[in-house]
């Protein structure tokens, strides 16, 4: 692997300029510029550019990511007819299949049903996924070719939304691999080095492959699901473990599980009830795995060398999860990497247990700013404690920011904003006191990297055309990155 040294660099809230010499994966030497120190390597000149970790982004679902642009966007949808219209339009073009993906129903004034999108459809099949991926929308033609029951709503909700988005997925190997490079390849342009993926597939063989050239740009830990984890377990895969044949870029991940729904489609799991929901809502959200069975799977998985990581987005699951992590390893889970994802909504008691227990909030600041309305809505009088960022980091958690793409794009540095500002599209700033300074985004967009390069730090590293401790919240979400290093090659330039 040659070695590089990327010259008069400048490093955020530094003034002086720096060499930044990356050799064997590896930052060798972080010194003053232009000094006469020897270097076996190429030189690149950042004429003045700051250089910072390279990001990663923490919980992110590739393939569907890759494939939404291959999808009906119904992200404009502002109620269940204007849905319906752009699936007609998809039908009128000619489609024999119409998948979307992206309408968020939380507060249409009407309501989905299986009637509507058969009026606009006739005989072909439509599945439209919401943007959160817990609810699909689908017509009788597309129930019928799977096989399932969707009522007089045509949604599935949760588990048998799974399942159904798992059959869409369905698609050649070669195909999707190509789709998911081409993602990869946009993540690097805005500076990513690195994802943690948490498909609901057996993602160990897909990744291997994926990576098998030593050419893929990003380095990969993939989620193991309980379907899979007597697998894994007898695999004897452990989290952080490279997989072989990746050059090191493919790890494994945590053991992820899932405990509860989601806010815009009214099933993540609360205390209080939601307001105005149908009859075939349930009205505090669901608690998708029983306490009796999340302990011993998360027990199980511990024991086998694989980390939880465990979704949880209302109040009463965030607490929940908290129970089992102290019932299964009391000691504390501190420097394991053991994760609560998501964490929307929280007691003011169980931020203080995140930081006794040393779980990290994995979260994704960019859904504060998509579901602030349906917030205000649905958790009235609490949104105080709804995306509480300032109020975790003060209490000593650690925090991991990602997307949850498709969820929202896959970009650290939209992240990065919603969780500095607060804002978007000029509206004012939703809960301003639940804002971090841009220094703790950064750290927590890095994997433990931390915000400034060190040496002996991996050579994973972006290169900016800003500095992003000075840079507004407006141009942190559009900041142009000119290079992405990992392990030392270049995965992105424009230099």
């Amino acid at each position: 692997m040659s070695a590089l040294r990327l010259a008069n660099a400048r490093i955020p809230g530094a003034d002086a300029l720096v060499d930044v010499d990356l050799e064997h994966g590896r930052i060798t030497r972080i010194g003053a510029a232009e000094t006469s120190a020897p270097f076996p390597g190429d030189r690149l000149a950042l004429d003045g550019r700051w250089i910072v970790p390279g990001l990663y982004d923490r919980h992110v679902h590739m393939s569907q990511w890759a494939m939404v642009s291959r999808r009906l966007d119904l992200a404009g949808a502002t109620s269940a007819a204007h849905a319906a219209a752009l699936v007609a339009a998809a039908v009128a073009r000619g489609e024999t299949e119409v998948a979307g993906f992206g309408y968020r129903d939380g507060l249409w004034a009407d309501a989905p049903s299986r009637a509507l999108l058969d009026g606009v459809s006739g005989d072909v099949p439509v599945v439209l996924v919401a943007a959160d991926l817990h609810a699909c929308w689908l017509n009788s033609a597309a129930a019928r070719r799977h096989g399932v029951d969707a009522g007089e709503s045509g949604v599935l909700r949760e588990d048998a939304c799974f399942q159904l988005v798992r059959r869409l997925d369905d698609i050649a190997d070669d195909v999707l691999d190509g789709w998911v490079r081409d993602a990869a390849r946009r993540a690097a342009a805005r500076g990513v080095v690195g994802v943690t993926d948490y498909e609901m597939r057996w993602n160990r063989d897909d990744w291997a492959r994926r990576s098998a050239d030593g050419d893929f740009p990003l380095r990969v830990a993939f989620g193991v699901y309980p379907q899979h984890l007597d697998r894994a377990l007898a695999e004897g895969l452990r989290t952080g473990d490279p997989v072989a044949g990746t050059g090191g870029l493919v790890t494994v991940g945590g053991a992820k599980m899932i405990t509860d729904g989601s806010l815009n489609t009214r099933t993540a799991w609360c205390y209080d009830p939601y307001p105005g929901l149908g009859a075939d809502e349930h009205p505090y959200g669901l608690a998708t795995v029983a306490y009796e069975d999340l302990v011993p799977r998360m027990r199980r998985a511990w024991a086998g060398g694989i980390v939880p990581t465990v979704h949880a987005i209302g109040d009463r699951a965030n607490a929940r999860v908290l129970d089992a992590f102290e019932a299964v390893d009391a000691s504390g889970w501190r420097g394991t990497g053991a994760t609560i994802e998501h964490a929307q909504l929280l007691r003011h008691d169980d931020v203080a247990r995140f930081a006794e227990l040393g779980v990290i909030a994995s979260v994704q600041p960019e859904h504060a700013m998509d579901d602030r309305d349906v917030a205000e809505r649905y958790w009235a009088g609490r949104t105080d404690r709804a995306f509480m960022l300032a109020g975790l980091a003060a209490a000593g958690v650690e925090l991991a920011l990602g997307s949850d793409a498709p969820v929202a794009p896959l970009d650290p540095w939209v992240a990065i904003a919603a969780a500095v500002g607060r804002s978007r599209d000029g509206r004012a700033p939703w809960h301003p006191e639940q804002a971090i300074d841009v220094r703790v985004a950064l750290a927590a967009s890095t994997n433990g990297a931390g915000a400034r390069i060190g040496m002996g730090g991996a050579a994973d590293v972006a290169v900016v055309e800003l500095d992003p401790h000075e840079a507004s919240v407006d141009a942190l979400r559009t900041m142009p990155v000119a290079a992405t290093f990992v392990a030392g090659r270049a995965m992105h330039s424009t230099l």
